[in-house]
């Protein structure tokens, strides 16, 4: 040992990482490797880490896996847990606004965005999120900025607005600093500060293939983000649940932040489900095809989740459920409900749920970077450890009465998960889809828009395209353009 560093370690931390097997987590320090500052820093991380935890939950994932896998009954949600968009009536839209508005102005809904995510196939950095970036629509505004002057307006059509509609910025502790610098660099696009909260989900660390903790310098464990279910024990670790009670919200609208054409708490989905008193509602788009490799709403085991398509349709591993391509009386896919993670939930539901969510975790085995003998981080070409995630349905489940609202694909879900450039769930597809929609709003409301390039419509003006007949009705606009 070199003694420099070595001798930092306190004894107590170095008997109880050596008892759980875990001494090598020391072997950069001891090999005098380690800077002091290097070494102090290691050691504080390793003060947080509670690895036979770890070790229990990561052998819990197995054993839950090869249950599910084996026992679980899927079956589609119950027909009056599920309103299709061919069902409503414009009588049924207009009371569902109405009660949705009367919660936001009664401060009772929030909205929060899940954008945690690092967006590495768009190349973004370690420390960004997709919410920063300008997708190229002609006002060039990023996506935090669309989903909080959406909330403003919605303010506004609720006849109140000085309510206060709380926005909850869920991040990660890579992005954390930067996602708080980047709202208060732009002013917080005009929303009231305190209304904006923000707070980061948790890590856990990373495990070997054999179970050990993995070095990814010479001074750091490696840890990830503990999946967007970690969004639960955040809002309880962090606070926010309880500022949210003690603000008197009783609505929560979660969504994530990839989603740029996507209506915050939204009037009509929130209505509905306070219509329905439900604990758990979830919007989705019914899927194209019943190949079309999208999860989907559904009852496992009588309890209401999400089945993930290699769950009904994996001719690899023997499954094939011919459910998966069964239509009911309308013709629509009975597993049709398309997840796209856009959930509601009432606070006392949340509170209660939390409580009991104990830990449960699932594993996704990844190629995990290490550091090299000589402390240096490489990336291995196979998959070398596994990661813990929480998944977000994981406490629909626990619910009493969760409904399913379905959507219009073209006007609220327009992914991106792929860099500029590409033809599918990109920042292209994304701002085409929103400047088609600005335009249909445009033509309703007997305007017109000349050309084929992109035209906007603010969110500040509109939030669904209501009010604009006074703006646009005999007018001609020439698009690249904005209203």
């Amino acid at each position: 040992m070199v003694a420099s560093t070595a001798a930092m370690v306190p004894s107590d931390l170095r008997t109880k990482f050596e008892g759980w097997g875990q001494s090598h987590v020391f072997k950069f320090i001891d090999n005098g490797m380690c800077s002091e500052e290097e070494a102090q820093a290691l050691i504080e991380q390793l003060k947080g880490i509670d690895y036979p935890s770890i070790k229990a939950s990561v052998e819990k994932a197995k054993e839950d896996l090869k249950s599910e896998t084996a026992d679980a009954d899927y079956e589609p949600p119950n027909d009056n847990d599920v309103m299709k968009l061919s069902a409503m009536t414009p009588e049924d839209v207009k009371r569902w606004e109405t009660l949705g508005l009367s919660a936001v102005a009664a401060g009772q809904v929030a909205g929060c965005v899940l954008a945690g995510g690092q967006g590495s196939r768009m190349g973004l950095g370690v420390h960004e999120s997709k919410g920063m970036v300008n997708i190229g629509l002609p006002s060039a505004k990023p996506i935090f900025q669309l989903f909080t002057e959406r909330l403003t307006r919605l303010k506004t059509l609720s006849g109140k607005p000085s309510a206060r509609l709380p926005f909850l910025v869920m991040t990660s502790p890579l992005n954390h600093s930067s996602v708080k610098q980047f709202f208060k660099d732009h002013d917080f696009f005009g929303y009231p500060e305190e209304d904006v909260v923000f707070f980061p989900q948790g890590t856990l660390p990373a495990l070997s293939l054999d179970g050990n903790l993995i070095l990814e310098s010479k001074s750091k464990v490696s840890v990830s983000p503990d999946g967007n279910g970690g969004l639960y024990y955040a809002l309880e670790k962090e606070g926010v649940l309880s500022k949210l009670e003690a603000w008197g919200v009783k609505y929560l609208h979660v969504f994530s932040v990839d989603n740029a054409i996507l209506k915050p708490a939204d009037p009509w989905f929130v209505g509905y489900c306070i219509e329905k008193n439900a604990q758990v509602g979830n919007k989705v788009v019914w899927k194209s095809s019943w190949d079309e490799k999208v999860g989907v709403i559904a009852t496992k085991n009588g309890k209401c989740s999400v089945v993930e398509y290699s769950d009904l349709y994996n001719p690899a591993a023997g499954i094939d459920n011919p459910m998966v391509r069964a239509v009911g009386e309308d013709g629509k896919l009975l597993f049709g409900a398309g997840n796209i993670c856009n959930h509601f939930y009432s606070v006392g539901f949340l509170r209660d749920a939390i409580s009991r969510m104990n830990s449960r975790y699932h594993l996704a085995y990844k190629k995990i970077a290490s550091a090299d003998e000589k402390g240096e981080t490489v990336k291995p070409k196979s998959n070398n450890g596994v990661k813990l995630e929480a998944f977000i349905f994981d406490a629909f489940e626990m619910a009493e009465r969760s409904v399913v609202f379905e959507c219009k694909r073209e006007e609220e879900f327009t992914p991106i998960k792929n860099p500029f450039g590409a033809d599918q769930d990109s920042p292209d597809t994304a701002r085409k889809a929103i400047s088609d929609m600005c335009k249909r709003w445009i033509e309703t409301a007997g305007g017109h828009v000349v050309g084929e390039d992109l035209f906007e419509v603010s969110p500040l003006v509109s939030y669904r395209g209501e009010g604009l007949e006074e703006l646009c009705k005999d007018k001609t606009f020439a698009s690249p353009g904005q209203l």
